[in-house]
């Protein structure tokens, strides 16, 4: 029975390990002979950038000085590698704190990564960006996205959360800003954010 389905189906079945190992042949050389050079390039590329950015260069860091590449010519060339990916990270911060509100968003809703404390950052980076704008329910959304998406950090978390809160309260959502200064102290009791979060649901009219 083996022999005759052999028989009856070598073609087929000679198309499709064909076609398997021309994938896996194919991915492999994709990998090793394009991603991973061009991720270190990316990389070469970002450090001079990077530093920039540490001394508060934003425009540097995001352009350029007319020798060295900055964050936005990373992005064009090399925004499929992890340092790309990355490089937007760093451009939607500076856009972000150079007034440039939109092109943050728009950098910072682009990155994504495994990294939960890193992808907390950018959340809450993006939230700040749509509060600039006035954009006030995809800014608290983004808030709790951050708080929630790395709770390891409960520092940070219990402020993201009061981030949130503090803006449901400024935009007259006052129950759903009790909420959220309800859950920091449930989840980050001991944390600033506690602190701060029982001294606005006493501004609130709640004490518990």
């Amino acid at each position: 029975k083996a022999q005759d389905f052999w028989t009856r189906y070598q073609k087929q079945i000679t198309v499709v390990l064909a076609v398997i190992v021309l994938a896996v042949g194919g991915w492999y050389a994709y990998k090793n002979f394009i991603v991973k050079p061009n991720t270190e390039k990316a990389v070469d590329a970002m450090y001079k950038a990077e530093e920039y950015y540490r001394m508060d260069s934003l425009q540097k860091a995001l352009n350029g000085d007319g020798i060295n590449w900055g964050f936005v010519r990373v992005i064009k060339e090399y925004g499929g590698t992890d340092a790309g990916n990355l490089a937007r990270l760093y451009a939607g911060d500076c856009y972000l704190r150079t007034g440039d509100f939109n092109n943050a968003v728009k950098q910072l809703k682009e990155y994504s990564t495994s990294d939960e404390m890193y992808q907390a950052r950018a959340y809450k980076l993006l939230a700040d960006a749509y509060s600039e704008l006035g954009k006030n329910d995809e800014a608290i959304a983004n808030y709790k996205k951050a708080a929630n998406h790395f709770t390891a950090d409960i520092n940070n978390s219990a402020e993201y959360l009061y981030m949130a809160a503090s803006l449901a309260e400024k935009t007259g959502k006052n129950n759903e800003a009790i909420e959220l200064l309800k859950e920091i102290k449930d989840k980050y009791p001991g944390t600033n954010g506690a602190n701060e979060a029982d001294k606005s649901l006493a501004k609130l009219g709640v004490y518990n």
